[in-house]
C-alpha cells in the first residue's frame, strides 16, 4: 500500500513523526510536508512564486508552501506512482466544527480528495500533545480497514482523537460537524517600533455540541469520524434566489 503523509504543523512536528511510525508497517510511506508551521492556511495554493522541495535527514520531503501545495505537488508531479491514500496530521489540537474551514490539516486531506484519492485528516483534540501514539493507532486502524475494504468513491474523513491513553478511548463514532460561537475579539498590541498590531483572537466555545456532533463525541472520550464534502452549494436557497432574480428582471 502506498501512503502519502502531510500536515500543517511542519515536517518537524512530533505528530507527523508519530503518524509515520504508526503507518509504516502498513506499506510504503512518503512524507511531503511544509517547511514550517502553516496552521490556519486552509486550502490555499501558492501561485505567485515557484516552490522548492527539499529532503530532510530523516527522508521527509519538505516544501516552502502550504499543506495544499504539498499534496498537490506530490500527487501531480513529485511521486512516480499515485498514493492509495492521503493521511494528514497528526494535528496538535482539535479540528472540529468551523475549524475545518480554516484548518491546514483538513486542507491537505481535502486536496487528496479533490484529486480523487481517499483521504484522512487526523487531529489530537487537546493541546497537551500527550498521546500522539493513540491517534497514530487510530489512524493505522482506519488505513488498515481501508486496505481490506476500499470505498467505491473517494472519501474524506475528518478524525478527532481524544488526548487519552488508547485503552481509555471509548471507541469510534460517526458524527456531524458541530458549530462554535464566533471567535474572541482580536488582541491589540504594539510592536517594538510602537506600531499597532493585531493578533487574531481565540476560537469561540462550542455552540452546537449536542449528541451526534464531533464536539460531543470527543468530549465524552470517543473518536469522532466525520465524512466531509466539498460541494458548497446551498440547495435550499436555489429556488428563492431564482425567484429573487426573476422579480428583479421584471422591474
Amino acid at each position: 500500500m502506498r501512503i502519502l503523509l502531510s500536515n500543517d504543523d511542519g515536517y518537524f512536528a512530533p505528530g507527523l513523526a508519530a503518524l509515520e511510525r504508526a503507518l509504516s508497517p502498513l506499506g510504503t510511506v512518503t512524507v511531503v510536508a511544509p517547511e514550517r508551521d502553516r496552521s490556519g492556511a486552509s486550502n490555499s495554493l501558492t501561485l505567485d512564486r515557484p516552490l522548492s522541495v527539499r529532503r530532510a535527514a530523516n527522508g521527509y520531503f519538505y516544501v516552502n508552501g502550504t499543506p495544499t501545495d504539498c499534496v498537490h505537488l506530490a500527487v501531480t508531479g513529485l511521486l512516480e506512482v499515485l498514493p492509495d491514500i492521503v493521511v494528514s496530521g497528526i494535528n496538535d489540537g482539535a479540528n472540529m466544527g468551523d475549524d475545518t474551514i480554516y484548518s491546514g490539516t483538513v486542507a491537505a486531506a481535502t486536496e487528496g480528495f479533490l484529486l480523487g484519492i481517499p483521504s484522512l485528516a487526523v487531529s489530537l483534540v487537546a493541546g497537551e500533545g500527550a498521546h500522539f501514539d493513540t491517534a497514530g493507532r487510530v489512524a493505522a486502524d482506519l488505513v488498515a480497514r481501508f486496505a481490506r475494504e476500499r470505498f467505491s468513491e473517494p472519501v474524506l474523513l475528518n478524525v478527532n482523537v481524544p488526548d487519552l491513553p488508547h485503552e481509555q478511548v471509548c471507541g469510534q463514532r460517526v458524527t456531524r460537524l458541530g458549530k462554535r460561537h464566533k471567535a474572541e475579539p482580536v488582541v491589540k498590541s504594539s510592536n517594538p517600533r510602537g506600531q499597532t498590531v493585531y493578533w487574531v483572537g481565540a476560537a469561540g466555545q462550542a455552540q452546537d455540541a449536542g449528541e451526534g456532533t464531533d464536539f460531543h463525541a470527543a468530549a465524552n472520550g470517543w473518536v469522532s469520524l466525520t465524512p466531509l464534502q466539498m460541494d458548497l452549494t446551498r440547495f435550499s436557497q436555489m429556488d428563492r434566489i431564482q425567484r429573487w432574480l426573476g422579480a428583479a428582471q421584471t422591474k
